[in-house]
């Protein structure tokens, strides 16, 4: 029997959606004010999934406080209250587009849990902004 745990939690960051090699008017015209050169900044809400076998032992699929740490670690201290294009160096080159950032936190997640479980990682940029990314 298969199932999914969840695990919500929530950063605030700011970025500026922009390409280095385009002009601001082009930055603009495809990006709108989220090229502002000032950037700009969301209340991130997250929600981990992991999926997998309950473990006859515990009656647990995965221990909570595991995911909690893991969030904590991987997403919180990284992208809490940065800027992500000037602080967090994945986001220096990539442009921190939900679809990135929530690509970004499955990888770091990925290499953190055993590869018995799948994930999914739902990242709300707004509350009717988001995406779903269950890996490669």
């Amino acid at each position: 029997m298969s199932l999914t745990v969840y695990r919500k939690t929530h950063f605030n960051a700011a970025h500026r959606l922009y390409r280095k090699d385009w002009s601001e008017t082009k930055n603009f015209q495809v990006f709108g004010k989220c090229s502002n050169p000032n950037f700009h900044g969301h209340n991130y809400e997250l929600e981990l999934g992991v999926t997998g076998e309950i473990d006859p032992e515990t009656g647990f699929l995965i221990d909570i406080e595991i995911l909690k740490n893991i969030l904590k670690e991987e997403v919180e201290d990284v992208l809490d209250h940065k800027n992500l294009n000037v602080e967090v160096e994945a986001f220096m080159d990539l442009n921190p587009t939900v679809e990135n950032i929530a690509i970004f936190i499955w990888e770091k997640i990925r290499k953190r849990l055993d590869s018995k479980y799948k994930i999914s990682v739902k990242l709300f940029e707004t509350p009717r902004n988001f995406v779903v990314y269950t890996g490669k």
